[in-house]
């Protein structure tokens, strides 16, 4: 579905990215881990069109999108749930998820059953559908970033540090929900600090060190390699 090829990203004469090649599957779950400053969001970015890409291709359903707009990447089926979560904060819940079905061009009857199917997995946000976003908790907030995207009915989900500030309880219910939109069909590109429960519920890992990947395989896999377990699982 998604193939990167010899991907270069820079800020300036910072060169965050360097040469990175990746692919994800229709259908899977790819997680893409690596410390802080790594490059990972780059990326993430540079696929949805948000920061420009200095040198390579990125095909998505064959497609290079490369040098398109981040609104028509968005038309092509691609959502991106933002580090930090983004919100409409002003705007009530159901505006938020309005605003998420907005490139959709079927009918508003289908619209209005997806935002059903999305307060039935979390009846709070139901609850709260006319209450101004900006006054939910974080966890409401990440719940309704994620909502917001699933709205647009996308085919690849990307997913950046969907956990981060979270609860216990909210960090489940937010991977729960992550399992059960791979499993309705959507494929997923996830960045995420806690590399142990990633590694847990994807299919493939990337491991990205200072804008280059240093090692990739089965999730399976790299839970049980001794360098991983160092680096990112505190072993």
């Amino acid at each position: 579905m998604l193939k990167i090829e010899d991907l270069f990203v820079s800020y300036g004469h910072i060169m965050a990215v360097k040469g990175v090649d990746m692919e994800i599957n229709e259908g899977e779950i790819v997680c893409l881990i690596g410390a802080n400053g790594a490059g990972k969001t780059t990326i993430m970015q540079s696929i949805s069109g948000l920061v420009p890409v200095r040198k390579g291709r990125i095909f998505f359903e064959g497609k290079n999108i490369a040098k398109e707009k981040s609104h028509k990447i968005c038309s092509l089926g691609i959502a991106q749930v933002p580090e930090g979560r983004r919100i409409f904060s002003h705007l009530t819940v159901e505006d938020n998820l309005d605003l998420g079905a907005f490139t959709r061009k079927d009918s508003s009857q289908e619209i209005e059953k997806d935002k059903e199917r999305f307060f039935a997995q979390f009846p709070r946000m139901k609850e709260r559908q006319k209450q101004i976003a900006g006054t939910l908790s974080g966890g409401e907030q990440q719940m309704l970033a994620m909502g917001r995207a699933i709205l647009s009915r996308p085919k690849l989900l990307i997913l950046d540090e969907p956990s981060m500030g979270l609860s216990p309880l909210f960090v489940k219910e937010i991977f729960e929900t992550i399992k059960r939109l791979n499993e309705t069909g959507t494929t997923i590109l996830l960045v995420e600090q806690n590399a142990r429960t990633a590694l847990k519920i994807a299919d493939r890992c990337y491991v990205l060190e200072t804008g280059k990947i240093s090692l990739s395989g089965k999730s399976s896999e790299l839970l049980n390699d001794p360098k991983i377990k160092e680096a990112y699982l505190g072993a």
